[in-house]
Parts: C-alpha cells; sequence; structure tokens
C-alpha cells in the first residue's frame, strides 16, 4: 500500500515564495519605471555649459562677462589650483587654466608635493602677471583635511569677485570660466559646479565613474531641486566650483567644512541652508576629468570618501538596500519559473539599462557596452562602500599620502 502513496512534493518551497516574489518584483520593474521617467525629465532639464563661438559678424565678447546691457560690471575672477603630487596632470590641467579669456587670478597652491609638481608648476606660471604660486610649508591643523585647508589658503590669497576651484586632473576649454561665470551670475547662483565629462579608460572606471552623474540624475527630481533648493537635495562637484566670493564667506567657506571628506556637497548644503542657490550643470563640453588612470587609484579613492557618502549609517544601509532592490535582485529573479516573475524582472532590468543610456548620451559617457551592464556596476559600487566602511572602522583610509 505504501507504493500509491504519491511522492512529497518538492515544489512546496518555490510556491511558497512565488507570491512574494512576484509582488517583488512587480514594485521593482514599478520603481524602475518610474525612476527611468525621472531619469527623462532630468536630462532634459539639465542646463549646460556651453561656450557659443562668435561669428565673424559679431565680436568675441567671452572676455566681457556681465557687461551686456542691464548688467553689472565685469567681476573679477580667480582660478584657485589646489596641487599635491600631481607631475602627471600639473602640465595639461595648468597649460588649459593659463589659456582662460577673461581670469584676473591664477593662484596654485602647492601643498607640500613630494614629486616634481612644484617645480613644474613655476615653469608653466613663467611670468605670466596673473599668476601666483604659494609652497605649502606645513601640514593642515588638527580637525582640518588636505584639501579643505588648500582651498581655505587659496580664497584667502585673493578679493576676487568669483572664485573658481579647479582639480588637478580636469582639462578646461578656453572659455570654460568665462562661460560658466556667465551662468553663475546670470542665474543668482551661490554656487556652480559645471560637471566634467569623466574620462574612463579603464574596466572599473568605465563602470563606475559614471555613476557619479546616474546617481543624481536618478534619484533626484532636478526641478524641484533647483526651484526649491532643499539642502537635502544639494549636490556638488569639486572637480570644477564656482563660488561668489560673498556667498562663499557668508558660509564660513572651506572652514565651515574643514574635516568633510566630501567637502563639495558639505559646501552646497551649507549655502542652501543659509538660504541660498547652489546648482549642478552639465559641463560635458567646457571641461573632461580624468579622476583614476588606473583601476587600484580608483578603489583608493572611492574608498576613502564612500563610508560617509550616503549619511549615518542607518542611511547607508537603507540606501545601499535599495540600490540592490532595484538593480541586484532582478538579474538574480531572472532564473525564476514563474512567468509573471520573469516578465516584471525583464521590465526592471531594461529600465535600469535604459536609465544609465539615457545619463550617458546627456552627459557625453560611452554608452555601449557600459549600459548594458548597469546592475555589475551598481553591485561595483555596493562593494566599494562596504570596503570604505571596512577600512574606516580599522583606521585604514589614506590619500596622497595622509591619514583621511
Amino acid at each position: 500500500m505504501n507504493s500509491l502513496v504519491p511522492p512529497r512534493s518538492t515544489t512546496v518551497q518555490p510556491r511558497r515564495w512565488r507570491r512574494p516574489l512576484q509582488i517583488a518584483m512587480a514594485v521593482s520593474a514599478g520603481l524602475g519605471v518610474a525612476l527611468a521617467g525621472q531619469t527623462l525629465r532630468n536630462c532634459r532639464a539639465l542646463p549646460s555649459v556651453t561656450v557659443r563661438k562668435p561669428t565673424s559678424e559679431e565680436p568675441d565678447m567671452s572676455n566681457n562677462v556681465g557687461t551686456r546691457a542691464g548688467q553689472t560690471p565685469t567681476p573679477t575672477i580667480a582660478v584657485l589650483l589646489p596641487v599635491r603630487n600631481e607631475q602627471r596632470n600639473i602640465r595639461q590641467c595648468l597649460d588649459s587654466i593659463l589659456a582662460q579669456q577673461g581670469v584676473t587670478e591664477i593662484i596654485v597652491l602647492d601643498d607640500q608635493s613630494t614629486d616634481d609638481t612644484a617645480e613644474m608648476a613655476a615653469e608653466l606660471l613663467g611670468s605670466d602677471p596673473r599668476a601666483q604660486l604659494i609652497l605649502g610649508e606645513s601640514d593642515p591643523p588638527e580637525n582640518w583635511l588636505g584639501k579643505p585647508w588648500a582651498c581655505a589658503r587659496l580664497a584667502a590669497a585673493t578679493n576676487a569677485d568669483v572664485l573658481v576651484f579647479v582639480d588637478a586632473d580636469v582639462v578646461l576649454e578656453p572659455s570654460a570660466v568665462v562661460a560658466s561665470t556667465d551662468l553663475l551670475i546670470a542665474e543668482g547662483l551661490a554656487m556652480l559646479c559645471p560637471y566634467p565629462q569623466q574620462d574612463a579608460n579603464t574596466a572599473l572606471t568605465r563602470l563606475i565613474q559614471p555613476l557619479l552623474q546616474w546617481s543624481w540624475l536618478t534619484f533626484i527630481p532636478y526641478r524641484y531641486s533647483m526651484t526649491a533648493q532643499p539642502p537635502s537635495m544639494a549636490v556638488g562637484n569639486g572637480q570644477l566650483a564656482l563660488f561668489t566670493r560673498d556667498a562663499y564667506l557668508q558660509v564660513g567657506g572651506h572652514h565651515a567644512v574643514a574635516n568633510e571628506v566630501v567637502e563639495d556637497i558639505a559646501l552646497a548644503r551649507a549655502l542652501r541652508s543659509a538660504g541660498m542657490r547652489t546648482a549642478v550643470v552639465d559641463g560635458h563640453q567646457i571641461a573632461t576629468c580624468k579622476m583614476y588612470a588606473t583601476d587600484r587609484e580608483l578603489i583608493d579613492g572611492y574608498t576613502k570618501s564612500l563610508w560617509q557618502a550616503f549619511g549615518p549609517p542607518v542611511q547607508q544601509l537603507s540606501t545601499l538596500g535599495l540600490l540592490a532592490y532595484l538593480y541586484l535582485l532582478p538579474p538574480i529573479a531572472l532564473s525564476s519559473s514563474d512567468r509573471p516573475t520573469r516578465v516584471s524582472t525583464i521590465v526592471a532590468m531594461a529600465a535600469a539599462v535604459v536609465g544609465r543610456g539615457l545619463v550617458a548620451h546627456r552627459t557625453g559617457q560611452r554608452i555601449l557596452p557600459e549600459v548594458a551592464f548597469a546592475p555589475v556596476a551598481v553591485g561595483g559600487l555596493i562593494a566599494l562602500t562596504a570596503l570604505s566602511t571596512y577600512r574606516r572602522a580599522r583606521g585604514q583610509l589614506t590619500w596622497k599620502g595622509r591619514r583621511v
């Protein structure tokens, strides 16, 4: 008689989880489509800093920012470049700065470089009457990180109306500064960050670097952020950042963010909290930035700051959990034998790829094959955040030879 008893079903466990998985993937697909729609709206709303070349019939006004009818007199502009062990980048960066139109001052601060950065900077600056080289001879004071300390000293060395901070791995088009200043003044902004095109040529940099722009173009409603200016939605980018001097000093400048690893976003939040307006715009036509030349540099660079990028631990876990749910769970759920689950999974994955593709197209990045690996890129970001948190806990974070 025992032979007539049907064997115990082996599908009890899959059936038990089928409905919850269907719901989870349907929600993931819905959120993914909504975020892709928001990304499309953001890409359309995002302004660009462009360089308009004069025609043969009109004069070149690039040296006369702010002098059009009804505007205030031309502001003085200081380009401020902090450098430390940048001999690989200094020549190309500084050549592009020296070629800038409409710039009053160019100040370089060498922060105790142990390579030939200072010597190269002195040679490049030469006898340009706008140029000044400052040699930093002391370590940052207690509770200061290196970059905010260098930027604070640079700001203190000028009385210019507009302060333009540039990283040494950035290369500018000749009218980049004057065009950006024009937009800063026209929009009544306290801080403007034209986001450079990210130059990536290794496996990890091509996967991870585009996520910088993708993150805020996906999750922050750009029009609302620009209209309401909530500090929680402030975005900044220290690669190329312009400030009106009055606004910068009003919030304490880099003194107010002395110990902040992500000092650009901290400054944007401080300005918005003080009732002033900030903006990040597309700047891929006027600037390029090669942050990391190797995958090892990218790992070290990201791990120095990602532990802080998503806020306190609870907020960090929530953010990483959401990213995993939206972008890592769908590829896993694709193996499900349940048809509704597979359909939702395909929609979720397609939405992720479309969102990445929209940002890549809008910001001048490569589209293929990078966007097809959107889930892999997000997985890499999560792994780098975990590594950053681990290194932070063990006191192993360093950058440019200094402990972070």
